[in-house]
């Protein structure tokens, strides 16, 4: 039986030795796994909010300049695909980083482990009593969760990490690309569907309600203002397409 009578717990009450483990330790766990899922969703949101301004710039810009529905497409083509592959590149390197810091900290983990098992206990015992913890809860708390499994206590407590929780580069690579191609999509099917009088229109009009969108949705999940964001969102997008149509409006050259 444990007692947790601690400020960080509430009011004391008795608990099985087991629930208390669970109490103290499933809050790092369960909020690690949902900040990684925010993280991972928010970053979707940011590269198909790249992909949508990348790629309207682009064709706005070529039909601005007079340029055919071919050259239209072609130069849609050339920044759909080339921007997937750029923001793939850039994210494999980015998160073989991050994996390559992981791993070197859960080996260095694991010697500790092996080198000063009595030491590493002490350590997650003055963890626990950090977090508000009476000392022999505590003790009995690492104790139990190092019998059971050392290095994951350690690492989720010390680290806010797990084994399974290391970055994938190749995973972050494919989910970049793709969320790059899903929001350059928009674009170029906005300005290549509607009649040629008015596809730049229309093309304005679908980038900016799916900035509004998308930065609407970038913000809720980031916890920051909703409405400052998609205003920050969609005039930033709005001025790129108006710069782009114009530079290709003053050029005044038909592109092959």
């Amino acid at each position: 039986m444990a007692i947790l009578s601690t400020p960080f717990f509430g009011p004391a009450v008795t608990l099985p030795a087991d629930a208390a483990t669970h109490s103290a330790i499933a809050p790092t766990a369960l909020s690690t796994s949902l900040a990684t899922r925010l993280n991972w969703l928010r970053a979707g949101v940011l590269g198909a909010n790249d992909g949508i301004v990348s790629v309207a710039a682009i064709v706005v810009g070529v039909a601005g300049a007079g340029g055919s529905t071919p050259a239209i497409v072609a130069a849609g083509a050339a920044g759909l695909v080339g921007g997937a592959i750029s923001m793939a590149l850039g994210e494999y390197v980015s998160v073989s980083s991050q994996s390559d810091s992981q791993r070197a900290m859960i080996e260095k983990q694991k010697r500790e482990l092996r080198d000063d098992p009595a030491g590493e206990l002490d350590v997650l015992t003055g963890l626990y009593e950090a977090r508000g913890l009476a000392p022999a809860t505590a003790r009995q708390v690492a104790v139990e969760l190092t019998e059971k499994d050392a290095l994951k206590a350690h690492l989720s407590l010390e680290l806010n990490i797990t084994e399974e929780e290391v970055a994938n580069p190749w995973h972050a690579a494919g989910a970049s690309a793709l969320a790059f191609l899903l929001g350059a999509i928009l674009p170029v099917l906005a300005i290549l569907l509607p009649p040629e009088a008015v596809r730049v229109p229309v093309t304005f009009l679908a980038v900016l309600v799916a900035l509004a969108l998308t930065g609407a949705l970038g913000a809720r999940l980031g916890g920051s203002r909703i409405l400052r964001a998609t205003v920050r969102v969609v005039t930033g997008g709005a001025a790129a397409l108006a710069v782009t149509w114009l530079v290709g409006t003053l050029l005044g050259v038909a592109v092959f």
